[in-house]
């Protein structure tokens, strides 16, 4: 009892201060209108992470200021791609780059590109592809995205083991296409060298780190990708594809603006690419240790707060896929109190302001699709991403959070 007593005092000795900010941050909110409130939608603190649904990221001061210069001239957009396409070489190490409508668009100008290359004939063939090898091998399973491969005519062929790698990068292989990271990507790698096909690999999260630019070219990888508008905190509509010269050469020929070509409508405007490239450059001069170390004092904070309703406990931790940012996951009993993930996510939704919290539910997800894990339900745990969320709105998470969850206490407890 005495240490229980200990824990508790340490916990609101923590979370004291905290209640003080609050207080002031409460007295001096004020409520305002917005461009999206005026027509009737409302925003919300993005604790969930940078989800397309959710409008992915918010752009950095140097992405939105790039934007601006951009639309403020004409340019030849064939000529600006290969001008930016220039310096995302100097920039990864790559021996080319192009910037896309984000990391689906990219995959789907690569894939146009393995089947088609450059010839005006087979490019204005696609989506048919008859007569041209036409198969993409999917390493690793199918996801919700690999209808970006299937729109440019592509047939998927499923490989779950290097050995299932090795038999489909047959004859008929235009491309292979990965997710996979570290060894099993080197293995990949040399697996496509072996059978002369190209590799493509998708790493749309995979910044930060900014490393991650330069180190896929460096392991030998044919083609890869990432999205501009998740961590790299460009354009929401925007992405990267890097590579071979060859291939970028032709996933530009199959690609907008060029009328005829399948990815056609994949449309980027001069201020995507600029602001694509701003953005690439700007995470050249920061300090991600810095970022990790303010990302982690957010959720630390709504830790803190949380912490102080008897029965909740919680972890922060780094996730070594998708969202890599330290990341507060929060558990109280659900069966005890009566009270699921599923209940607190809704009332987070529905309050003011609106908050969107990481579960397992995922609204943007076509019902039908079966991705390679859909056979391993996923455990649905109410998470805090701390990158999407700006300076103060922890303590309005953490406060919001602690309100919900200590009065579904109360009422377990009635």
């Amino acid at each position: 009892m005495i240490a229980l007593n200990r824990r508790t005092i340490l916990k609101w000795a923590t979370a004291l201060p905290l209640f003080g900010e609050i207080a002031w941050q409460k007295a001096t909110a004020a409520t305002t209108s917005n461009i999206y409130s005026r027509i009737g939608v409302r925003p919300f603190i993005n604790a969930r992470g940078t989800w397309t649904y959710l409008s992915g990221s918010l752009e950095l001061p140097e992405v939105r200021a790039a934007k601006q210069e951009a639309a403020r001239h004409f340019v030849d957009i064939f000529e600006l791609q290969r001008a930016a396409g220039k310096r995302l070489a100097e920039l990864s190490g790559a021996e080319a780059g192009m910037v896309t409508s984000g990391a689906a668009g990219a995959m789907a100008s690569a894939a146009a590109a393995c089947m088609a290359g450059t010839d005006p004939k087979k490019i204005w063939q696609l989506p048919d592809t008859s007569g041209l090898k036409g198969e993409v091998v999917l390493y690793g399973g199918r996801s919700a995205f690999d209808s970006a491969l299937r729109l440019t005519g592509a047939k998927l062929v499923v490989a779950h083991t290097p050995q299932q790698l090795e038999a489909a990068a047959g004859p008929n292989a235009a491309m292979i296409y990965t997710t996979v990271l570290g060894d099993r990507l080197k293995q990949a790698i040399d697996i496509a060298k072996k059978a002369k096909v190209p590799l493509l690999l998708d790493d749309a999260a995979g910044i930060p780190p900014i490393e991650n630019l330069r180190l896929y070219a460096k392991m030998g990888a044919d083609l890869y990708c990432f999205s501009g508008g998740k961590g790299l905190g460009g354009p929401q509509c925007s992405g990267l594809l890097l590579g071979r010269k060859d291939l970028i050469e032709a996933a530009l020929a199959n690609t907008s603006p060029w009328e005829g070509a399948v990815c056609r409508a994949m449309k980027v405007g001069k201020e995507e690419v600029m602001g694509c490239l701003a953005a690439v450059e700007a995470w050249g001069k920061m300090d991600l240790q810095a970022l990790n170390t303010q990302w982690n004092s957010r959720v630390k904070r709504i830790a803190a707060l949380v912490e102080t309703v008897p029965g909740v406990a919680t972890d922060i931790q780094i996730p070594k896929d998708g969202n890599r940012y330290p990341t507060l996951t929060v558990h109280w009993d659900e069966p005890g109190w009566k009270f699921t993930v599923a209940d607190c996510d809704r009332q987070l939704r529905e309050g003011e302001p609106r908050i969107e919290v990481l579960t397992a539910s995922n609204p943007s997800l076509v019902a039908a699709v079966v991705e390679r894990d859909s056979k391993t339900p996923r455990n649905n745990y109410l998470q805090i991403i701390s990158m999407t969320m700006q300076p103060g709105e922890d303590l309005i998470v953490g406060r919001r959070l602690r309100e919900i969850l200590g009065a579904a206490r109360k009422n377990a407890k009635a």
